[in-house]
């Protein structure tokens, strides 16, 4: 997929399509993407609250050996952010959503946003966070969170200053990313489905089927680039998608990880 292409690629229309269940198994060919908040580990109060348990930090080195290490994370986090969850791992890596990623050799790239723009948007942001306790801004780096899980009602409110501000000081410099109960500030032109197409023109995620698992709507970038090279999206809980497939929730994601690599299926010759 060329880098045109991409970019070009968006969340879908509103019409969704309807799923179809539970996706497959895993098998030795596939290239697996996963989202990390609200598909691998739970929410929380606050970014820094998450915690990552003993059995997910064993279970994703065994799935990555299955994929012969064709597995990677694809973030609305930092990379740092992320490396901090699971300290005991390196995997390949997309942070900010597309805007910084780790190759399977360890190289880095990053595309950052305009520096004077972004720290003006910085100010911005920090100015209507102070102005209404409740609101906290996370600055990622090349992105900014503005959280406004603890003052829903002001949902509405931070939609709309945001716009303005990112007009008035961005153009089209920056892209606007909504999440759950937040709205994050992005670098244009970058997502989650051109990260996974960058990751699909190196080893060892080439010529594998492309499977990406994710929760909300920054997922759709991803799901629509996957669907376009024939592979599998997976959407995680409830709430319209045009991923092809859906599990239930956390729980459901880690039994269809496990599945392939678990004794059973190794007993009866694997899944899929």
């Amino acid at each position: 997929m060329s880098d045109v292409v991409a970019k070009q690629i968006g969340p879908p229309g509103k019409r969704a399509r309807r799923t179809r269940g539970a996706p497959p198994a895993l098998t030795p060919d596939c290239a697996l993407f996963l989202d990390v908040d609200g598909t691998l580990v739970g929410d929380a109060p606050t970014p820094d609250d998450v915690h990552v348990d003993a059995a997910l930090l064993r279970l994703l080195p065994r799935v990555a050996a299955h994929l012969g290490n064709a597995l990677a994370l694809i973030s609305g986090r930092s990379i740092g952010g992320v490396d901090r969850l699971f300290p005991s791992l390196r995997l390949p890596m997309s942070g900010q959503h597309g805007s910084e990623r780790r190759a399977a050799d360890g190289s880095f790239h990053l595309n950052a946003p305009d520096p004077v723009s972004f720290a003006s948007m910085r100010q911005l942001l920090q100015v209507l966070s102070d102005r209404h306790p409740g609101l906290l801004l996370e600055d990622k780096g090349n992105t900014l969170a503005l959280h406004y899980r603890d003052v829903p009602q002001l949902a509405a409110h931070v939609h709309r200053v945001v716009r303005s501000s990112v007009r008035h000081v961005g153009g089209n410099k920056f892209d606007l990313q909504p999440g759950k109960r937040m709205l994050e500030v992005k670098p244009g032109s970058r997502n989650k489905g051109t990260a996974i197409a960058e990751f699909m023109r190196e080893p060892p995620f080439a010529g594998r089927r492309p499977v990406f698992a994710g929760d909300d709507k920054a997922d759709e970038f991803g799901f629509a680039v996957v669907d376009c090279m024939g592979g599998w999206s997976v959407k995680v809980g409830t709430g319209r998608t045009h991923a092809r497939y859906r599990l239930k929730d956390i729980a459901a994601v880690r039994r269809w990880l496990a599945e392939p690599i678990s004794p059973t299926s190794s007993e009866s010759g694997g899944a899929g």
